[in-house]
């Protein structure tokens, strides 16, 4: 059975324990593969294995879907974006760990899922709420990149609190390059975390700074999602 509706059309096809996670993996697939606006709702039924108005007791609209997905790649870090601001961690030690958090989160999806970003369908009102947490990350990043040039006494030059932001999310064209028969290594979360650290004037080792980051992240995650969690139900 699918939980809601008629029983399946046949049997699992998608990973998932629930159907709504079966569908939004397949959307996932379909939207990033062949794209958002030539994948239908039957096409993803067809793809989980439901019918089509099985399909409409998890998600009025297609819209939903891309928003539930969406809203999935922007939601745990700014979640643990806030933890680690709040912590009393050293601004440097929050910056490498948000980037690699975010970093990693990133490149570990199934699906490359930011790719989807520059849609046009997401300018509309409907993704108003998708928008307004990803720009609250932004500007965690960009406070936390503030904080760490104070902290490290380098230049302050216009944007440069915006660049760990932006360099994290090349991520998702890196993944899109290999993802279109490109074969070059890309960068490790670690190395992305360090790199976001060297543009605002670290110079020393990282060794420390790794392990102190990843405290910072044990203590930080679990609350973290366990919020969220309680946000959502």
């Amino acid at each position: 059975m699918t939980g809601a509706g008629r029983p399946r059309l046949s049997t699992k096809k998608r990973p998932g324990d629930t159907a709504r996670e079966e569908i939004l993996d397949a959307s996932a697939e379909l939207f990033t593969t062949r794209g958002f606006t030539n994948t239908s709702t039957r096409v993803i039924a067809d793809a989980v294995g439901l019918r089509q108005a099985s399909l409409y007791h998890h998600f009025a609209t297609k819209d939903d879907i891309l928003d539930a997905l969406l809203s999935g790649t922007v939601d745990a870090p700014l979640a643990v974006a806030q933890r680690i601001r709040d912590s009393s961690a050293d601004a440097a030690t929050q910056m490498y760990a948000l980037a690699y958090f975010d970093a990693k989160q990133l490149g570990a999806s199934t699906w490359n899922l930011g790719a989807l970003y520059l849609l046009p369908e997401l300018r509309s009102e409907r993704f108003e709420t998708f928008r307004d947490h990803r720009y609250a990350l932004m500007r965690l990043y960009a406070v936390i990149a503030s904080d760490t040039l104070v902290q490290l006494e380098s230049e302050r030059r216009p944007g440069t609190e915006d660049l760990p932001f932006r360099l994290v999310e090349t991520v998702v064209n890196a993944r899109a390059d290999r993802e279109n028969g490109r074969r070059d290594a890309t960068a490790d979360a670690a190395g992305i975390a360090v790199a976001a650290l060297r543009i605002l004037g670290w110079t020393g080792g990282v060794g420390a700074l790794h392990a102190s980051a990843e405290a910072l992240l044990g203590a930080v995650v679990g609350i973290a999602e366990d919020r969220q969690s309680l946000n959502t139900t």
